[in-house]
């Protein structure tokens, strides 16, 4: 009998989702991400968030590699998700090629990098950061590309980060993501742990949108 089926504890995904939704509403709401779209944000301002979320995916990505043959990790991992190649294009396209890596990463933004890079010693810990960051995208993140693409004129370069091509329907993905997280072999205790580190990333995330404030000159960080 798995952890999932105990009586006394839902299923780990509903679990997960209402413990860390006070964490993810308030990465949502971050001043930064109000000002953005509504228009109140230069491009460079938009570029300069690009260039942070190039920094956290490719932690991320390069941490995939290395647990690829992790028996905990591999269901969660597709190429379909991926968003490093298009976070590249996007700063290209933003700042011109010969720019991309010339943007200033945030202290926020190692800090995040930092602690991504050391799941590659815990898979359960990856899992987190990996569903923190990609099923917000496939949520949230798919309305936040649209209101992008108008504010800031933007029809394909530029935006593509929030299109995922190769997930034709995001919900029976996100479905299938959740059975995969309810699968995993975690006792209580591990379930802790890994709940625990996804309040961390949305921390982190949170963090990084209050220095892209600062850095941006809006009044408190808003």
């Amino acid at each position: 009998m798995t952890a999932q089926t105990t009586v006394d504890r839902p299923f780990f995904s509903q679990l997960l989702r209402e413990r860390s939704w006070g964490f993810h509403q308030r990465a949502e709401s971050a001043g930064f991400m109000q000002a953005l779209m509504d228009g109140e944000i230069d491009r460079a301002g938009y570029a300069l968030m690009v260039a942070q979320h190039l920094a956290i995916y490719e932690a991320l990505e390069t941490v995939e590699r290395e647990l690829y043959t992790s028996d905990v990790a591999k269901p969660f991992l597709t190429d379909k998700l991926h968003r490093v190649p298009s976070l590249r294009a996007d700063l290209a396209a933003l700042v011109g090629p010969e720019r991309v890596r010339t943007l200033p990463l945030l202290p926020a933004t190692l800090r995040y990098t930092v602690r991504i890079r050391e799941m590659s010693g815990w898979a359960g810990g990856f899992v987190a950061h990996h569903y923190t960051r990609y099923l917000g995208d496939l949520s949230g993140g798919l309305a936040i590309g649209k209101v992008v693409a108008r504010v800031y004129g933007l029809t394909d370069a530029g935006v593509s980060f929030y299109r995922f091509d190769q997930i034709e329907k995001p919900k029976p993905f996100k479905d299938e993501y959740r059975a995969h997280l309810d699968a995993a072999p975690w006792e209580p205790d591990e379930q802790e742990r890994v709940i625990a580190e996804v309040l961390n990333a949305y921390q982190l995330n949170t963090d990084v949108f209050t220095d892209l404030a600062e850095a941006v000159g809006l009044g408190g960080g808003r």
